[in-house]
């Protein structure tokens, strides 16, 4: 079984201050490209190939799966929607990347790993 790897756009791109509020849909877009890679080579402590999803809310909603990294618009919050697809997985580990210490509870009572945006988002862009 592959590991599922379920990121929190909006938190992720907010953990680094480089201008995304101006473009929330370009900086869910950017995320998503730099997520590539993941998919193949994994991330620390879990190895690759990973099932990557890109949850999106809001203005970055309609954002476009790419190979390797498919993207689900939240049709409401966001975090609602990453607990609904830790509860449905059927993935041998599923990692939540968040820095959202309630979305942490949340996901971590289904047995989710939890790992900070710091993973696979960089701090200075």
């Amino acid at each position: 079984m592959r590991t599922l790897l379920v990121v929190d756009a909006a938190n992720t791109v907010g953990s680094v201050p480089d201008g995304w509020w101006r473009d929330r849909r370009g900086a869910a877009e950017r995320l998503r490209d730099g997520l590539v890679p993941y998919a193949d080579a994994g991330i620390d402590g879990h190895p690759g190939p990973l099932d990557v999803v890109l949850v999106v809310e809001g203005a970055a909603r309609g954002v476009e799966s790419v190979p390797g990294v498919r993207v689900d618009s939240a049709p409401a919050s966001g975090d609602d929607r990453i607990v609904e697809l830790v509860a449905e997985s059927a993935a041998e580990v599923t990692v939540v990347v968040t820095a959202d210490r309630e979305l942490r509870r949340r996901v971590g009572e289904l047995g989710a790993v939890c790992v900070g945006p710091r993973t696979v988002y960089p701090t200075r862009r």
